[in-house]
């Protein structure tokens, strides 16, 4: 059984409103279908504030304590205030409406299986790659650089891209600045990262700046990978320090390199064929209310990564700030790689969020 007491089944067998209502029209009853989220609970129109009655489905990677499923709990809880229980969200973390499988998440969200979602850039890039561009290694200074970028010309460019894949892009929050831990040694130099096996998610990016770098990069499920160092299968991880902390990284890891090498951040989205069958009304409060939980989000992410390092550093373990003497030996080790994608990512991308080509 799934929240609200549904079976997945159940889940997917709910209505999905087939058309825009017109101007005066009531729509009663429930539909019935077999190809989305979205329920339809009664008629439209002047209920409460206003807003249709009406239920949606949210799908998110990460456990109820990782940052995006925070998000869309968020999100929910302000949707749900403002418009007096009318339209209510589902949020269903750990992806799993689509059986823990997050590329079957993000086909999903595309097909119209769940009506909102909110996915890595590096998830969502198995629909475009082009959309994992602001993960090229350090093109951000910190996180108000970001912000800066994403909430102007680098927004307009994931909408873009995801317009043509049937997705509406709503928002993005910080999933983090990328750091690393491992279990063998502290990693200040180039030469501490060689014959690491780090576990970094399956985008091209990752893998080829750990290879450049003499690691041993392994793409696996987040799923598996506190039992995988436990077993000793790999050495540590790369991932946001929240993320780091909710998984309980701590616990196996001795060393911690802080070195913000990648910038990732989690787009909040919309299927594009629900999204327009929504009334107006209900679709400004969710613009409005995703907008106001993305920013939360950011703001959450910022405000706890300090507590936590401090928290890492009370408990044992060795936490390495780099210089940006270090940080320059791993620049210039890496700049080939970097130059490389830049090429591929093109200068559209590239100017979208600002990045030179040295």
């Amino acid at each position: 059984m799934l929240k609200n007491g549904g079976t997945l089944k159940e889940v997917f067998m709910k209505a999905r409103v087939l058309s825009l209502l017109t101007a005066g029209a009531v729509m009663t009853g429930l539909l019935t279908g077999c190809s989305g989220g979205t329920k339809n609970v009664e008629a439209s129109g002047e209920a409460g504030k206003g807003y249709q009655k009406i239920e949606l489905v949210m799908a998110v990677n990460g456990t109820d304590i990782q940052i995006d499923s925070r998000v869309a709990d968020k999100f929910a809880e302000l949707v749900e205030e403002a418009s007096d229980g009318n339209v209510t969200i589902a949020v269903y973390p750990n992806d799993q409406l689509a059986g823990g499988n997050s590329t079957k998440g993000i086909e999903m969200i595309a097909g119209g299986g769940v009506d909102l979602a909110a996915y890595a850039t590096c998830v969502m890039a198995v629909i475009d790659e082009q959309l994992s561009v602001a993960t090229i290694p350090w093109i951000f200074d910190d996180y108000q650089h970001a912000r800066e970028i994403i909430d102007n010309t680098g927004g307009e460019y994931y909408a873009e891209r995801l317009e043509a894949k049937g997705i509406t892009y709503l928002g993005s929050f910080h999933n983090g600045f990328r750091q690393i831990t491992n279990s063998k040694r502290e990693v200040r130099t180039p030469e501490d990262v060689k014959r690491l096996k780090i576990r970094v998610p399956g985008s091209e990016v990752y893998m080829k700046f750990f290879k450049t770098l003499g690691a041993d990069p392994v793409a696996m499920s987040w799923s598996e990978v506190f039992t995988a160092i436990q077993q000793g299968t790999i050495d540590g991880q790369e991932n946001g320090i929240c993320i780091t902390e909710s998984a309980k990284m701590d616990e196996i890891q001795d060393y911690l390199t802080l070195w913000n090498y990648t910038y990732e951040n989690d787009l909040f989205v919309a299927n594009t064929e629900i999204w327009e069958s929504l009334e107006q009304k209900t679709r400004d409060l969710l613009q409005e209310k995703a907008k106001e939980a993305c920013e939360w989000g950011r703001d959450t992410v910022e405000q706890e990564e300090a507590d936590i390092v401090e928290e890492f550093r009370s408990e044992g373990m060795t936490v390495t700030e780099l210089t940006e003497e270090e940080l320059d030996a791993f620049k210039e080790e890496i700049s080939g790689v970097k130059q490389e994608f830049i090429e591929k990512y093109g200068e559209k991308a590239c100017e979208a969020f600002r990045i030179e080509s040295k």
